[in-house]
């Protein structure tokens, strides 16, 4: 088979990796605030061109850019509402303790699970929201193996290049680890 191309002679998208997830803000400060202190993400600038009241945040090789929202129709009603079967994003973590031991310290509501699979491999969970109301999950699912599941696709790991350029000289007391 021709690299790049699946079973059915289609080729595969040249995609890379998740760039960013956008979300609609009551505040961009108080988001700014739960995202860069709750969650380790740091504040990047903005293009200047985006003539609207947002940012953009960066780490762990993904983007969240967070835009001020004109409609509070289009925000979560309830931002104490947690299921996990509703939509959210998640980060793997390497100690969920102390991710945990983090939440309560910015007095975040959550809720935690644990799932176990019929060969005993455990995955923690927790869940929680942001300021807004979209959900969030922090989770340990690097313990699950991905077993493709009748995809005629090939699973892309890119660890050498999904990342954008940083600028050290921007920032006279850079904070960055590889």
């Amino acid at each position: 088979m021709q690299e790049g191309k699946e079973e059915s002679g289609a080729a595969a998208p040249p995609l890379l990796a998740l760039n960013h997830v956008s979300r609609l803000c009551r505040n961009v400060k108080k988001s700014i605030d739960f995202y860069t202190k709750v969650l380790g993400f740091v504040l990047v600038e903005r293009p200047p061109a985006l003539d609207f009241d947002g940012a953009w945040l960066f780490n762990y090789g993904v983007g969240i850019h967070l835009v001020q929202s004109k409609d509070d129709d289009k925000l979560p009603s309830d931002t104490h509402h947690l299921d996990p079967m509703d939509n959210h994003i998640s980060f793997q973590c390497e100690d969920m303790e102390e991710m945990e031991q983090r939440l309560k310290e910015f007095n975040t509501e959550y809720i935690k699970r644990t799932m176990e699979d019929e060969s005993g491999t455990k995955i923690d969970q927790l869940f929680f929201n942001d300021p807004d109301g979209f959900m969030v999950e922090i989770c340990n699912c690097e313990n699950l193996k991905l077993v493709p599941a009748g995809s005629m696709g090939r699973i892309k790991l890119p660890f050498d290049r999904h990342n954008p350029p940083l600028d050290l000289d921007a920032n006279s007391n850079p904070s960055y680890s590889y």
